[in-house]
C-alpha cells in the first residue's frame, strides 16, 4: 500500500531548486533516508512532504488524496514530524509535553484520559526516559529533549513519521537503540518513516530506500542496494570516500 507519493514535484527555497519532477512512492513498511550536503534543502523537502511548506509544481498525495485538501486534524492524526529545531516557550513537565501527541485525537476542551497518560508513560519507557514524567522540560539535556520529542511522536501514533535528523544530540548508545526500535516498530505495524540523515552508515544500516538531493534540483532515489555506490556518494558530497567491510556490511569513510 502506498502511503505517500509525489508526482512531478518541484520545490525550491530562496531561489534554490531543491527538486524538480520528483515522482516517488513511499510504501507501507518502508524506511527512507534523505541524504544531501548542508543547505541542499533536505528539511525544506521534508516539510513539503508533511504539507507544511509551499511547492512550486506537482502534487503530493497521502493515501491517494492530495495532501493540500486534507484538514490539519487529518494530517496530524496520520503524519508525525520531528523538527530539527524545536523550542519550548512555556514551562511544563515531560509528561505534559509528551501528551501533546494525543491532541489531534481530542475534542475541544477535552482532557487526556488515563489511557492517554499510560500511553505516554509507555512511550517514555521506550525512549529510556522512565521516571522523567515530573521533570521540567527546561532541565533536560539536548539528548533527553530529543528523546522526549520522539516519545511525543510515539504517542501521536501516526502512519507516517517524518524525522529531521533524529540522531541529533544522541550519544552512540541511544542512536543505535532508538533507530533499531523505531524501524522495527514501523515495519511491524506496516507504517513508514522518512528520515533526514547525515550519517551514511546509519542510513545504510537502518533504511531500505534512499533519496539523494544533489545540486540544481537533481535527485536520485531507489533501494539502498541501487543507490548506495561510491560514484553517487562522491558526487553527492563532492568528497572521495573509501569502504571497509564489517559485520553490519560496508562502512563508508571519507578519505
Amino acid at each position: 500500500m502506498t502511503l505517500l507519493s509525489t508526482k512531478n514535484l518541484a520545490v525550491s527555497i530562496a531561489g534554490q531548486q531543491v527538486c524538480h519532477e520528483l515522482s516517488l512512492n513511499i510504501e507501507a513498511g518502508q524506511c527512507w533516508g534523505i541524504l544531501g550536503k548542508n543547505g541542499a534543502g533536505k528539511t525544506t523537502l521534508l516539510h513539503a512532504l508533511a504539507g507544511l511548506g509551499n511547492i512550486d509544481n506537482g502534487e503530493i498525495l497521502f493515501n491517494d488524496t492530495p495532501i493540500n485538501t486534507l484538514s490539519h486534524r487529518d494530517i496530524a492524526q496520520h503524519i508525525g514530524v520531528l523538527f530539527q529545531h524545536q523550542d519550548d516557550p512555556f514551562p511544563g513537565t515531560v509528561l505534559e509535553s509528551v501528551l501533546i501527541g494525543r491532541h489531534p485525537y481530542l475534542q475541544a476542551w477535552q482532557w487526556e484520559s488515563e489511557q492517554d497518560i499510560q500511553h505516554a508513560a509507555t512511550a517514555l519507557q521506550q525512549v529510556d526516559l522512565n521516571g522523567f514524567e515530573a521533570r521540567q522540560i527546561q532541565t533536560l539535556s539536548g539528548g533527553e529533549h530529543q528523546r522526549m520529542n520522539i516519545a511525543t511522536l510515539l504517542v501521536q501514533d501516526p502512519q507516517l513519521m517524518l524525522l529531521d535528523e533524529p540522531t541529533n544530540h544522541l550519544d552512540l548508545h541511544h542512536q543505535i537503540t532508538l533507530l533499531k526500535f523505531l524501524t522495527s516498530k514501523m515495519r511491524a505495524e506496516n507504517k513508514s518513516m522518512i528520515m533526514v540523515m547525515h550519517d551514511i552508515n546509519l542510513a545504510a544500516r537502518f533504511c531500505d530506500h534512499l533519496l539523494m538531493i544533489f545540486e540544481d534540483g537533481e535527485t536520485l532515489h531507489g533501494s539502498v542496494d541501487e543507490i548506495l555506490h561510491r560514484k553517487h556518494i562522491e558526487k553527492l558530497y563532492q568528497h572521495p570516500v573509501n569502504t571497509i567491510e564489517s559485520a553490519h556490511g560496508t562502512v563508508w569513510m571519507p578519505t
